[in-house]
């Protein structure tokens, strides 16, 4: 079973979620160590690539052997946007273009951005245009959520106006703005986005946690394809259970706890090749307790390789763990990152009043990038 984006072939039909200060080319390399796939970067701002902003091109920056190449792009004006789709595709030299209209961060929405975005369909639209006509042959693809909130459901719109426009793919987080992270995510509305869009695929993201959970929402939903985001997170091995999973292969047993240590080795180890010390062991200092979730593993350790300062002295604690610790079963569906919420969305001043808007506040633009 695969998944056609442009022309890209992803089988299986997975794809990596960007996330922030995690899907790093060292992180997404680890990933496609374990099962194949279409593995996304962390989001880039289109305004900082634009003005060569030093942080944006350090993120926009892939391994030499990494193929696909596919970026997460956030942007609010058109003209920049455009500007920065061919900076990408003319030096870049990238595979793929995911755009961002899902964030739900105050400092996102607060300007009018990321998921409250879609709310303003000429924006929008536009917006998607510019892409599309500045990428060439590189495909385009738009993420989103539902909506800004139950009552301000935006991603029917947002789906038809992406499918107009010449998009690749669109990919649903099926919640709202205000669910952020909590509560369920609503496959039935990927579903609905798979009746109303028809020539282009439709990707479901929301609450996959294991490799059957995938299968499931395919089943349920219609969908094409699944991205993953937080199931990952300390499991980067999900993504072999999925390839074999889709393949219809017997699953393999989990990793054991000592495994899992020396997947965590290698992780830092990729960290700090690509970043140098001491910037790529403090990137994974956020990793072990998401690896170590559920295991029987005491506040000591715990506590070390959240503040590890190299990767010898992260072998060493690695090897005062049990390594026969078998992986905990409650662990496959433990949430590891955000889970926050549900929160009011911040939003500019009388932002709901109209769905008509061609502009957005300058401030918008100036988001960071990698979220």
């Amino acid at each position: 079973m695969s998944l056609q984006i442009g022309h890209l072939r992803v089988d299986p039909p997975v794809v990596l979620a960007p996330m922030a200060g995690v899907t790093n080319a060292p992180f997404r390399r680890l990933c496609r160590e374990f099962g194949a796939g279409l593995y996304v970067s962390e989001m880039i701002g289109a305004r900082g690539l634009v003005e060569r902003n030093a942080k944006t091109l350090e993120l926009a920056r892939f391994s030499d052997d990494e193929v696909p190449r596919s970026i997460q792009l956030y942007g609010t004006d058109p003209v920049s946007l455009g500007q920065a789709v061919r900076i990408l595709v003319e030096e870049q030299g990238v595979d793929h273009i995911d755009m961002n209209f899902g964030c739900p961060m105050g400092k996102v929405t607060r300007h009018g951005g990321g998921a409250a975005l879609p709310w303003k369909t000429d924006l929008f639209r536009s917006i998607v245009r510019a892409a599309v006509s500045n990428a060439g042959d590189v495909p385009v693809t738009v993420k989103f959520r539902k909506g800004i909130d139950d009552d301000h459901l935006t991603f029917l719109d947002t789906g038809l106006i992406a499918e107009e426009e010449g998009v690749a793919a669109v990919a649903l987080h099926a919640r709202t703005a205000r669910q952020l992270y909590s509560g369920e995510a609503d496959w039935d509305a990927i579903a609905a986005l798979k009746q109303a869009v028809t020539s282009i695929p439709v990707l479901g993201n929301g609450d996959i946690w294991t490799a059957d959970d995938a299968l499931v929402m395919m089943n349920k939903t219609g969908c094409d394809g699944v991205v993953v985001g937080r199931g990952c997170l300390g499991r980067p091995w999900l993504f072999r259970d999925l390839a074999d999973a889709f393949a219809g292969r017997d699953l393999s047993e989990p990793p054991n706890l000592g495994q899992v240590g020396d997947i965590m080795v290698r992780h830092a180890s990729l960290l700090v090749d690509h970043f140098g010390d001491p910037y790529g062991i403090n990137l994974f200092r956020k990793h072990p307790s998401w690896y170590l979730k559920g295991f029987p593993v005491g506040p000591v350790i715990r506590d070390a390789m959240a503040r590890v300062s190299s990767v010898g002295e992260l072998q060493s604690l690695v090897d005062q763990l049990d390594a026969s610790v078998p992986f905990p079963e409650a662990a496959h569906r433990m949430v590891r990152g955000h889970s926050h919420g549900p929160r009011p969305v911040r939003l500019p001043h009388e932002f709901l009043t109209t769905r008509r808007s061609a502009v957005l506040p300058t401030a918008a633009e100036q988001v960071v990038s990698g979220g």
